[in-house]
């Protein structure tokens, strides 16, 4: 716990000198706010609702996002991680795709789905995909062979040795692979949001800017950023508490 409040005395210490230097010169700038300023816009937000309006919105879409990608993930790194001819048949797909920005295939799924949370969704699913297959699929590869020597002396069916060997070996590394993936789904939903959907926390953001209330736009800012540290604050710690020595075993390392 003292090592969770120590992380925040570097952003406390910037936040009183940026308030000490509002209070001393003054702020008069379309682009800069005091942080009393921004405390005073984030209260005002959470208290008509538009806040946490537009934060329904962007996790809707990052979780609905992330459910496709990362479940398509899943089984497509299973698939690859069991049959390797397969996997090598594809490499080349995969290494073509891969380094695709998701949101370079925005006016795709513009065409596809027009605005909303279905085009939101499925550039989020697309970002998501890749990282969650690739680290799916080689925590597969990395399961003892010594295990699978042992399913087949035992004559275990392809089901029973996927259920009994593979899932439990390789279930905390997909637990990372989600984790990491929430992070990238949060990133590309408010990414989505500022460059082209009519909502959410990105589109909030943007809004504020054009519309010259610095205070509005650094509470939003700041708002996404406790987003995503709280999220992958819980991811960590629900991490540990279903695969303690698989945590331990990654601090060691």
């Amino acid at each position: 716990m003292m090592k969770a409040l120590k992380g925040f005395a570097l952003p406390i210490l910037f936040l009183v000198l940026w308030q000490a230097w509002a209070f001393l010169f003054g702020i008069h700038s379309d682009t800069l706010a005091a942080p009393a300023d921004i405390v005073t816009a984030f209260l005002a937000g959470m208290e008509d609702g538009s806040i946490l309006e537009a934060t329904r919105m962007t996790l809707v879409a990052a979780a609905g996002g992330l459910a496709i990608g990362g479940g398509l993930g899943i089984v497509t790194g299973f698939i690859f991680g069991l049959l390797p001819p397969l996997s090598r048949l594809s490499r080349v797909t995969v290494e073509v795709l891969r380094p695709v920005p998701a949101v370079a295939i925005l006016p795709i799924a513009l065409l596809v789905f027009g605005f909303g949370y279905a085009m939101e969704m499925a550039i989020i699913a697309f970002a998501c995909f890749f990282p969650v297959m690739l680290l799916t699929e080689g925590a597969i590869r990395q399961i003892t062979p010594r295990l699978m020597e042992v399913a087949r002396v035992m004559r275990l069916s392809s089901v029973q040795r996927t259920s009994k060997i593979v899932l439990p070996a390789v279930l905390p590394r997909m637990f990372v692979a989600m984790r990491l993936a929430a992070g990238i789904a949060l990133i590309v939903s408010v990414t989505v949001e500022i460059a082209a959907n009519p909502q959410g926390l990105g589109y909030r953001l943007m809004l504020a800017g054009q519309s010259l209330r610095p205070a509005d736009m650094f509470a939003t800012l700041f708002w996404v950023g406790a987003i995503g540290w709280t999220l992958n604050w819980a991811l960590v710690r629900t991490e540990k508490k279903l695969f303690p020595f698989h945590s331990l075993r990654r601090i060691e390392e």
